[in-house]
């Protein structure tokens, strides 16, 4: 099998302060931590966010068991690649599969545990998880096709994404009538309510759409360009 190994960009705004933080980490995990370990306590932390949210209804702490879930999940996500590397361990096909496999189960399971919750409604979440999974699937076809892996959009990669979760969740604990808000709006003959977390939803997602139609349109210009049409023999 084939493995030309991709270029990793990254250029998000904590970029160069988490991989000396992630690298300070790998050195000193103990012998019996490996990198499937760690990919297993990122699992662990995207399950944890999904129970925080689904029980938030019944008790608002249970958010803080989100918010630890976000940290857990950076931990195990971030770190599994970076143990390899610092170690000389990686297995560039193993671990691409496994990588990008798991960044779909983890996702699948953070945006379904927001969409159980009291907080945002279920069609809005998965269409959240559906633009992410176009933004990971023109990752993962760039990583082929021109040997680039896109880490960041717009200076925001995975991780100030997890931060800016974390802020909004924490706003959400302490105030009281933001996530008490409801308004309602008429779209195409049908009353929507929707609560200050599906405000903000909203507008993530349109955000997200801009970056990804943009990004679109940027690579399949840039595709023609490389490969254009072949010549009409006479």
């Amino acid at each position: 099998m084939e493995n030309k190994k991709a270029v990793r960009i990254q250029t998000s705004i904590l970029n160069g302060a988490e991989k000396k933080a992630l690298v300070w980490l790998a050195e000193r995990q103990p012998s019996w931590v490996v990198s499937d370990t760690l990919t297993l306590v990122g699992i662990f932390g995207s399950i944890m966010i999904a129970v925080g949210f689904i029980f938030c209804g019944y008790n608002i702490n249970w958010l803080w068991l989100s918010v630890a879930g976000f940290i857990v999940n950076w931990y195990g996500d971030s770190l599994d690649g970076t143990l390899a590397r610092v170690r000389g361990t990686q297995r560039p096909v193993y671990g691409y599969y496994l990588d990008h496999t798991v960044d779909v189960i983890n996702e699948a399971l953070m945006f379904i545990g927001i969409g159980l919750s009291s907080l945002m409604r279920m069609d809005l979440s998965l269409m959240l998880f559906i633009l992410y999974l176009c933004l990971t699937l023109n990752v993962s076809i760039n990583a082929h096709l021109k040997s680039e892996f896109k880490l960041t959009y717009g200076k925001l990669g995975p991780t100030e994404f997890r931060v800016i979760a974390c802020i909004l969740i924490i706003i959400l604990i302490f105030v009281k009538p933001l996530r008490e808000f409801h308004t309602s709006i008429d779209f195409f003959n049908k009353h929507i309510k929707l609560g200050a977390l599906d405000i903000a939803g909203l507008v993530i997602l349109a955000v997200l759409a801009i970056i990804y139609i943009n990004t679109v349109i940027t690579d399949a210009k840039g595709y023609a360009k490389s490969d254009p049409l072949p010549q009409k023999k006479d």
